[in-house]
């Protein structure tokens, strides 16, 4: 469960772009490392609309989670 949204998102600069997101040109998600309350999480093809601000330890395990092949289809 998210933590809170920030609503504009693009007010906010240091996003970077998640290192698992596609090549395409804009289907990547970007992450924000510096926020004080856990991880910020944007869709790049709206950078200005809202951002899930995940706590830490929920975004740490679910990048696990992605790295060792546990979530997926």
């Amino acid at each position: 469960m998210t933590e809170h949204i920030l609503p504009h998102a693009g007010v906010r600069s240091g996003w970077r772009k998640s290192s698992y997101s596609g090549s395409e040109a804009g289907s990547c998600i970007e992450v924000q490392d510096d926020h004080p309350t856990g991880v910020p999480v944007r869709d790049s093809k709206n950078p200005h609309g809202p951002a899930p601000v995940f706590p830490a330890a929920s975004w740490t395990a679910f990048v696990s989670a992605v790295k060792d092949g546990t979530l997926g289809p």
